[in-house]
């Protein structure tokens, strides 16, 4: 007999629909897996077997071919295992019901339960998106699968609870839809947020860079001496950041998904992702790959910030993997016949010493780097990265009156800072409404010259110092981008010439020797 379920598989990070069917024929017993599968798919024969026979089922004693159509694609992970059972029981009369509807995967253990796979968000949207109706999946995945609406969930937990659910004995109840504010309450209260700006003492110049970061969503580079406070900044900058739609959190939520990273706690990422990789990183795991082209750090930190502290110490191999996303806004990762792109929309922040010892200027210590020592370390980071980092900013050591002064003003909290980025992002949102750019940082060359209007007195002024300067056109756009961020910020519809002034003062790369 032949029967045919539905099911979804992974290429890369792409979902697929893939057919599961099944053909027991006259012969010597034996059972063949087709359609490209990998050696995870290959051994779901033997789990398969195992699992029909300690739930008290029959299987069968005939030739059995299962084909995981289309073979176009390699088939991955233990994902397949339990549509290949239910599509045995089928051919063999075990088991009736009409599933032409319906889409399952899950891990099958030897007795019967259902495990927990990765990459359930983005392959129940896309089982919506071919039509499914309805879907079956492990238990421990329900909770990041519910926020899908317009699909019924059925979560199972074994395989006995499945087949009294499809003879109609004991029905399982579909999941009831989450609300995004639901999952986002929930995920909120498990979460740290002790991080705030009101702990950092001084350090204006910094904090004002990291608003207007965080305002048009630019990229930012932090130069100062060890201890200054440059990790302190960075790990802030996500308490000030607008908070994530339902589209980002989403699409984060995916890349988390397909990479195994979400837990029954975290279901779904509703904070932006504060990644900072060791310098030790190499280029596959910045890029991702592997031989299954998993995500990579870039993609792990879509809709969020990318920390490096320590720039120079990573190896060039990894920092240039970071060209093509700070451009594109994705990463595209091929592996032997596995091809997958993955989003990479992200912030980029840096931080580094401005010489090896770190205190080429410190007001106390003295710098006894080498011009030659300072010049290989500063060669270690290329200029077309560097020239793709919009802000560039010195941090500098705080004095005993800074840290321990009394000072007549508090500092300004992070929610305080947050209400003027929202602001400047509403602004944004309205400027950019029916595109897909979202921040001042994202613009085309096109949208630079039509949204980045000068007085022009401005003007006169960005001419002279691009003459002077020698920026580079990428540089003169990055200028204009952060100019209209600090121009929202102030709440004015043409850039002047102090947003320009302060925009340059941003891009002065020869404060850190270069």
């Amino acid at each position: 007999m032949f029967s045919k379920v539905n099911s979804m598989g992974l290429s890369g990070f792409k979902a697929e629909r893939v057919f599961v069917e099944c053909d027991l024929s006259v012969g010597l017993p034996r059972f063949d897996l087709v359609g490209l599968p990998d050696s995870a798919v290959s051994e779901s024969k033997e789990r398969v077997r195992s699992a029909i026979k300690n739930c008290r089922l029959d299987f069968p004693i005939s030739r059995i071919t299962v084909n995981l159509a289309p073979a176009e694609f390699r088939k991955e992970g233990p994902i397949y295992d339990l549509p290949i059972l239910v599509a045995v029981l089928l051919s063999s009369g075990q088991l009736t019901a009409d599933l032409s509807r319906s889409a399952l995967f899950g891990e099958v253990a030897l007795d019967g339960e259902i495990r927990k796979v990765n990459g359930a968000l983005p392959m129940v949207a896309r089982a919506k998106e071919c039509g499914i109706e309805e879907i079956y999946l492990p238990f421990d995945n329900r909770e990041e699968a519910a926020l899908i609406p317009g699909i019924r969930i059925f979560p199972v937990r074994n395989i006995p609870e499945l087949l009294k659910h499809l003879k109609g004995e004991e029905r399982i109840s579909p999941l009831p839809p989450l609300t995004f504010e639901e999952i986002s309450k929930k995920v909120r209260n498990n979460s740290d947020e002790s991080l705030d700006f009101s702990e950092v003492r001084g350090q204006k110049c910094a904090k004002r860079a990291l608003e207007v970061a965080a305002a048009g969503g630019h990229n930012l580079l932090l130069v100062g001496s060890p201890g200054a406070g440059k990790s302190m900044l960075a790990k802030r900058l996500p308490t000030i950041l607008p908070d994530m739609t339902f589209e980002e959190s989403l699409a984060t939520s995916s890349v988390y998904s397909v990479a195994g990273l979400l837990t029954r706690e975290t279901p779904l990422i509703v904070n932006r992702p504060f990644r900072s990789p060791h310098h030790t990183t190499t280029d596959v795991a910045f890029a991702g790959g592997g031989t299954k082209a998993r995500p990579g750090e870039i993609s792990l930190s879509h809709n969020g910030v990318l920390f490096l502290d320590e720039l120079p110490l990573f190896s060039r191999a990894a920092l240039e993997t970071l060209r093509q996303p700070l451009e594109d806004g994705k990463v595209t990762v091929t592996r032997n016949a596995v091809t997958a792109t993955y989003p990479g929309s992200i912030m980029l922040v840096c931080a580094m010493n401005p010489c090896p010892c770190g205190f080429l200027f410190d007001p106390v210590h003295e710098c006894k780097c080498t011009e030659a020592a300072k010049k290989h370390y500063l060669a270690r980071v290329s200029g077309p990265l560097l020239d793709r980092i919009d802000i560039h900013v010195q941090v500098d050591p705080l004095d005993a009156d800074a840290l321990y002064g009394k000072s007549e003003k508090p500092e300004e909290s992070s929610a305080e800072i947050k209400t003027r980025v929202m602001a400047a992002r509403a602004i944004q949102r309205e400027r950019f409404l029916g595109t897909s750019v979202t921040c001042n940082a994202q613009m085309t060359p096109r949208m630079v010259r039509k949204y980045c209007t000068m007085t022009p007195q401005a003007k006169d002024f960005l001419v002279k110092a691009f003459t002077q300067m020698n920026f580079s056109a990428r540089a003169n756009d990055k200028i204009l981008r952060t100019a209209r961020t600090i121009a929202d910020l102030a709440g004015e519809e043409l850039i002047d010439t102090p947003h320009i002034m302060e925009a340059i003062q941003f891009r002065r790369m020869d404060n850190f020797g270069r």
